[in-house]
């Protein structure tokens, strides 16, 4: 499946960057040790748990965006980053960029609006998908980079 950016691109959401595997790793890296804080997380505060299911998401994404040359730009960047997800990531996976779309909004909702609250069973459920998420994008990158092993 070819891949078109520059809708992205023409809006001024993201633009062309190279990246070092380095950087690339990292975030990968530092999105792993999310779902395992998530998960450490789930049975003490399901908010703040769900807060960093989607933050390894979301660093995942930039890895992905970061592996493929891109970075986002301007305002609503983390919005950007499912965006971009949504256009790169293929038919298959539409549930879960939604689900990482209704994530972003919802982490917003509970960091500016903190009454209002996330239910056990939600914060598992996006535990579980950001698990998925992080694996997904993790493949793709290795995929693309078979000459040389990154995770």
């Amino acid at each position: 499946m070819k891949v078109d950016l520059k809708r992205l691109e023409s809006q001024g959401l993201i633009e062309k960057v190279s990246f070092s595997d380095k950087q690339i790793i990292s975030n990968i890296n530092r999105a792993r040790k999310d779902l395992i804080t998530a998960k450490a997380n789930i049975e003490i505060d399901e908010e703040w748990a769900y807060t960093i299911s989607y933050h390894a998401m979301l660093r995942a994404g930039r890895a992905l965006m970061f592996s493929m040359g891109y970075r986002p730009k301007g305002k609503n960047q983390h919005k950007t980053v499912v965006d971009f997800c949504a256009e790169v990531l293929s038919e298959e996976f539409r549930n879960l960029t939604e689900r990482f779309n209704r994530m972003r909004i919802k982490r917003h909702d509970f960091i500016y609006e903190p009454e209002r609250p996330i239910s056990r069973t939600e914060a598992t459920k996006s535990l579980e998908s950001a698990e998925r998420f992080v694996r997904e994008i993790m493949d793709k990158i290795q995929k693309a980079n078979l000459q040389k092993m990154l995770f």
